[in-house]
């Protein structure tokens, strides 16, 4: 079994930057892909943020593309998603999630172990 647990949310201004941490335990992970997701009230999960397993390869979904930074440490088992330049719309409850791949993907149904999650809010 694995165990993810997300920190770092909170509420801030627009224009303003926080940093999310995901914390992994039970297993190693340093042989799967992570990735980021975000969920909004009434919306569907929407992918944000990918990296395969030893960080030569980033993704990002196009809404936070330039402003989010996606980074993991292996040794530590943490993975982490700085958020800068924030906007109301960024408004959501983000989860961190372990891929079945090596490799980058941005399918929710291709994650398989998932934090509970760590709420962001942004006011404008």
């Amino acid at each position: 079994q694995m165990e993810l647990v997300e920190s770092g949310g909170g509420l801030v201004q627009a224009g303003g930057s926080l940093r999310l941490s995901c914390a992994v335990s039970g297993r190693t992970f340093s042989g799967s892909g992570m990735g980021w997701f975000r969920q909004a009230p009434g919306k569907e999960r929407e992918f944000v943020a990918a990296t395969d397993w030893n960080s030569l390869n980033r993704y990002y979904g196009d809404s936070v593309k330039g402003r989010f930074t996606i980074s993991r440490d292996n040794a530590k088992n943490t993975v982490y998603l700085q958020l800068n330049n924030l906007q109301s719309e960024d408004t959501a409850v983000y989860y961190c999630a372990r891929s079945r791949y090596a490799i980058i993907t941005t399918m929710v149904n291709d994650y398989d172990y998932w934090g509970q999650g760590t709420q962001v809010t942004v006011s404008s």
